[in-house]
């Protein structure tokens, strides 16, 4: 039997000066979209969370 290691891991999203004073900018919406359909296929890694800094 294969033993199955799992991690948590988070994601993190800095905003980018182009972007303005926008609340929730395009370039923080792209890098999330990014991160969580990289981790879709990676069964050994369960997304604890995403920080953002702004």
């Amino acid at each position: 039997m294969k033993k199955c290691m799992l991690f948590k891991v988070a994601g993190y999203i800095r905003l980018s000066k182009e972007d303005g004073d926008k609340t929730e900018s395009d370039s923080i919406g792209n890098q999330r979209k990014l991160i969580i359909d990289y981790l879709k296929n990676k069964d050994e890694f369960v997304l604890y969370d995403i920080y953002i800094e702004m």
